[in-house]
């Protein structure tokens, strides 16, 4: 049985950690096995490269150092724990994932689509989400709730409103072009939007 590879994305404060807690809890009652992994991080090496890529010390940072160092954790935690858990059948539910990384370090940095293409598909052997959800809401709604929050902000948050709108500017246009994108308004009451992540998680699970 092969296992369902799920990834959640969107700017920060989309609530995506709202929706796989939600998601999480589901699958438990249900007595699916999954596991929860976030990226970059989940490994032991990506745990650095996380530490290296959010700390503001670092904000001299060139965008293709961060590319790689996004695509070395990337390489590490899809053969140390995705493909590993997908082939006992387990659900993966991950946070963030390469479209991310053309989001980002594409479409707000600047950096060669094709490039970045290239790229996701040689850290990760061609190994490609089943499912992802994409959270949209305008930047300005984002930035509001992530001043609610605890906690001192990292390197990208600190980007400001101008980065995070080509970012989510970037998602939107993959969102048209990729079909397993599903892109679900934010703005939404948080039961209402775990509807639609329920209804297409269990839709597959049901083949």
């Amino acid at each position: 049985m092969k296992g369902l590879f799920v990834t959640f994305e969107g700017i920060d404060g989309s609530g995506k950690s709202t929706q796989i807690s939600m998601l999480s809890e589901d699958l438990k009652k249900e007595g699916i096995p999954f596991i929860l992994i976030r990226e970059p991080g989940a490994t032991p090496i990506g745990e650095k490269i996380r530490t290296i890529l959010l700390d503001k010390a670092n904000s001299k940072m060139h965008a293709r150092t961060e590319l790689l160092l996004y695509e070395a954790a990337r390489a590490q935690i899809v053969e140390e724990r995705i493909r590993p858990e997908l082939e006992k059948g387990t659900v993966v539910i991950c946070d963030r994932f390469y479209d991310s990384t053309v989001a980002y370090q594409g479409y707000a940095r600047g950096l060669d689509l094709d490039a970045i293409g290239y790229l996701n598909r040689w850290s990760t052997d061609d190994l490609k989400p089943d499912i992802t959800f994409l959270f949209d809401l305008p930047e300005e709604v984002a930035y509001q709730r992530r001043n609610g929050r605890e906690g001192a902000e990292d390197r990208l948050e600190a980007e400001g409103l101008a980065f995070m709108k080509k970012v989510r500017d970037g998602y939107l246009e993959m969102a048209k072009a990729e079909k397993r994108i599903h892109c679900i308004c934010a703005l939404d009451e948080p039961e209402k939007i775990y509807e639609k992540v329920r209804l297409a998680v269990w839709e597959v699970l049901r083949r």
